[in-house]
């Protein structure tokens, strides 16, 4: 299998369009599932912007005088070869006023001597008639792949179809057209582009396996990057002119503008707020109005601010692009946060990407999706176990018995963690125990000891418990790079973990003391009071630390 691509790009290597390309080829090697297909996979790529191709002259020499055989001693020749060769040629490009560069243009008109001067009857695309290849050309695979800087590829390929279809035979070609193609270019919005260029991936895979793209598949790619308005607002800020005096502006008050086109109106809550960015080494400060209208940028501080980040710009650019995790470099300090910090909490909500790409990988059929790991899998069997056996032992703990046994059913549909492990095998264990025993009050306590221990042992590992349940909240793994949630997690782990190791103490001193009968009330108050204290906790505690006091 040989494969051209043909960069008609100006860029050349810098192209938008030859990022899309990449992306195809390397899905389309992933699709040949036959090892040696695709071990025979060769590539060769043609950038035009560096050959040597002149114009057509039109002289017709290729015809008459030397056949087959241009006049003009350049590189066409070369592309020519190349051009019989290959098995599939991907035609990359940008979108010129309508149609493709002048360059490949040029290339197009050169394959000249690649024909037969005779008129053909055959009717390929609008045809009035064409001319045969010189060449066996039956056979070759195409692929157009392009973008233009319209916020919709659709209705502004016409001439470019038209054009192929002459000389390629229509419906003898696959496209795939992008808009907003000079976001590809832009590090900030990789988030989004990536997840384009996955589809484009997986548009070459099904390329290479069926020799098409599926409806799903194409339905994507034809999915705006961003809806109209925003990419319009990050078109004309990127310009970096001021629509009102016509002068440069601030490479920040550029980055911000393109920030705030990325508002998302439809989270609005009916809460206008106001973002403002004091950029610390540059010593600018903008203002973001936030409302269900939209955004609108202030450069005079006339408003109050809602919220306030101070941070270089050379961080927050960085965190823009991927660089370093937001959520890390504020636990570390490199900039600070005050006021409502909710905005920061939801940020994705009202700044996060408006992809509408889907994920391309499918789950085989007949398997169950598995959701995130919830905590009543860990907590059921200890409520049961803690109320059932304190009624009565026996028959609680038959009770508890049958409710662990039950709980890979009932909570089948979620993934199930280490410490849903352990603690349906410790209350199986003290279930049994209370049975034989005929005693439900030395293993209820002994219970909370090792509730308890199971979350101050969790303070040892990398993981504190209750992060284990709550991080894909947070971004999953990426959770872990956070500090401020590191922090809450493991305050919150060993507070727990505390509680449940005092509550076995002051449990066996109070039945000791004779004071048994208040335990039913303690020991539900108090967890249920923690319970409070954690739900404001995880708030207070991160917005004052972004506030940048430590202690």
């Amino acid at each position: 299998m040989k494969i051209l691509l043909i960069n008609g790009s100006p860029k050349g290597k810098r192209s938008n369009s030859l990022k899309l390309a990449y992306s195809f080829i390397e899905g389309f090697k992933n699709g040949c599932t036959d090892n040696e297909e695709r071990e025979s996979i060769s590539i060769d790529e043609l950038h035009v912007a560096s050959m040597e191709i002149a114009a057509c002259k039109g002289c017709f020499a290729c015809w008459q005088k030397t056949p087959g055989v241009c006049c003009i001693k350049d590189d066409m020749q070369t592309v020519i070869e190349k051009l019989i060769e290959a098995d599939l040629i991907l035609w990359s490009f940008p979108l010129y006023y309508f149609n493709v560069p002048g360059i490949l243009k040029n290339l197009i008109d050169r394959q000249l001597p690649m024909s037969l001067p005779f008129m053909s009857s055959k009717q390929d695309g609008y045809g009035s008639g064409s001319h045969d290849s010189r060449y066996d050309m039956e056979g070759k695979r195409h692929v157009l792949i392009s973008t233009c800087g319209f916020y919709s590829a659709d209705g502004n390929y016409d001439s470019v179809l038209r054009m192929f279809d002459h000389f390629l035979g229509k419906g003898n070609y696959t496209t795939i057209f992008c808009g907003q193609g000079e976001l590809f270019r832009v590090k900030e919005l990789s988030a989004r582009t990536d997840d384009y260029l996955a589809t484009v991936k997986c548009a070459g895979s099904e390329y290479a396996m069926t020799g098409t793209i599926s409806e799903e598949t194409e339905a994507i790619l034809h999915t705006l990057l961003y809806p109209r308005d925003v990419f319009e607002k990050m078109a004309d800020a990127s310009w970096g002119i001021s629509k009102t005096t016509g002068e440069k502006e601030p490479d920040d008050l550029v980055f911000t503008r393109q920030m705030a086109a990325l508002y998302k109106k439809d989270a609005y809550d009916g809460k206008e707020r106001v973002l403002e960015i004091h950029f610390t080494d540059l010593d600018h400060t903008y203002q973001i109005r936030l409302s269900k209208t939209g955004s609108e940028v202030f450069t005079d501080g006339s408003l109050s601010s809602t919220t306030r980040i101070d941070t270089p710009f050379t961080v927050w650019s960085a965190i823009s692009r991927g660089e370093i995790g937001g959520a890390e470099a504020l636990g570390k300090q490199m900039y600070t946060v005050s006021g409502d910090f909710s905005l920061m909490i939801d940020w994705d909500k009202f700044f996060g990407s408006t992809s509408g790409v889907k994920q391309t990988e499918k789950a085989p059929q007949n398997t169950i999706e598995q959701k995130k790991p919830s905590m009543m899998t860990m907590l059921i069997p200890w409520i049961t176990f803690w109320i059932a056996v304190s009624i009565h032992p026996e028959i609680g703990a038959v009770i508890t018995l049958l409710v662990v046994a039950t709980i890979p059913f009932i909570m089948r549909k979620y993934n199930f963690v280490i410490w849903d492990q352990l603690s349906m095998a410790a209350v199986a264990l003290l279930s049994v125990a209370a049975n034989i025993t005929g005693n439900g009050a030395l293993p209820t306590n002994i219970g909370y000891l090792v509730f308890g221990l199971f979350w101050l042992l969790s303070c040892l590992t990398k993981e504190p418990l209750c992060a284990t349940y709550v991080k894909y909240n947070y971004g999953g793994e990426s959770a872990h790079q956070n500090p401020l949630f590191m922090k809450t997690n493991y305050i919150l782990a060993a507070a727990w973990g505390v509680l449940y190791v005092l509550t076995a103490v002051w449990t066996f001193l109070l039945k000791k003391a004779g004071f048994g009968n208040v335990l039913i009330l303690v020991n539900n108050l108090i967890p249920a009071l923690m319970g409070l204290f954690t739900a404001w906790f995880e708030k207070w505690y991160p917005a004052r630390m972004a506030r940048g006091k430590r202690k």
